[in-house]
């Protein structure tokens, strides 16, 4: 039954050893689509030929988790999907409970699992929670509620996956939680081999640009600029002191804080790439 109503998606960026793990925890009936945020193909001939419930998409260059996640749930043709970050690990009951959920409140729209921090509204039973937040490294999608209008594609990187649970909430949606949902996942490890100062530096640049612009949407510029207001002098500041003392490091990161904020502030589009060579 799950063959044919689940379609798994994951977005890989330079997780070319993180994948698998992940992908061998999954059953090899469930049909799942890889959107590589690269024109690796290397990466798509090797992965394909090691799984044949695999299709990998190439999406030719680093488009961010929203986007590349819109262009693999738009290809799923089954009644659900599981998104899943490259550094999750299925245990072998995680789709038999998804399911076990679904078929039971055939009303909601996403699905989480244990592992996330949300706020909790009100137990149905011993182990399932209505809630309002989920965390996106794995959520299990209701397709028709959601009519091909899935992330918002302006954010590169946060703030999606409470974006979604927001619209979710705004439309009447339902989200739960099950407790009997267990995802191991490891945090922060998606992608290797690369620069961890480009790595710091592009995660504050986009926490920055996505949190003004996730209050501006939903609280209107003024009291997101009062909100972020504090953190845009902070950097500021700290730009020049770490210039005076010689901190490069400290300094370029302080510096792509402010840059994020300056642009979304300016209504720039989420712009800033790492350089990982």
């Amino acid at each position: 039954m799950e063959s044919k109503e689940l379609s798994v998606v994951i977005v890989t960026f330079k997780s070319e050893s993180k994948i698998f793990d992940c992908l061998n925890s999954i059953p090899n009936f469930i049909q799942v689509k890889i959107v590589e945020n690269s024109n690796n193909k290397s990466f798509k001939e090797n992965i394909e030929k090691k799984y044949t419930n695999v299709e990998c998409i190439l999406v030719g260059e680093n488009k961010g988790y929203a986007v590349a996640n819109n262009i693999g749930l738009k290809k799923v043709k089954t009644k659900y999907a599981l998104i899943l970050n490259p550094d999750t690990i299925l245990n072998k009951d995680v789709i038999n409970n998804f399911f076990i959920t679904a078929k039971k409140l055939k009303e909601f729209w996403l699905i989480g699992s244990a592992n996330d921090q949300v706020n909790n509204i009100y137990s149905r039973d011993n182990h399932v929670l209505e809630v309002d937040n989920l965390k996106g490294h794995a959520i299990f999608f209701n397709i028709e509620k959601f009519e091909n209008n899935f992330f918002d594609e302006n954010y590169f990187l946060y703030f999606e996956e409470i974006d979604l649970c927001k619209k979710v909430k705004k439309n009447n949606g339902k989200i739960f939680l099950d407790k009997n949902i267990i995802i191991k996942h490891l945090g922060a490890n998606s992608v290797e081999n690369v620069n961890e100062l480009e790595l710091e530096k592009n995660r504050n640049w986009h926490w920055m640009w996505s949190s003004f612009y996730f209050h501006k949407k939903y609280k209107g510029f003024a009291i997101a600029l009062l909100i972020i207001f504090p953190k845009f002098i902070t950097s500021f500041f700290k730009i020049i002191f770490y210039f005076i003392i010689l901190n490069k490091k400290k300094r370029d990161i302080y510096f792509c804080r402010f840059s994020g904020i300056l642009n979304s502030i300016l209504g720039k589009k989420s712009w800033y790439r790492p350089s990982l060579d």
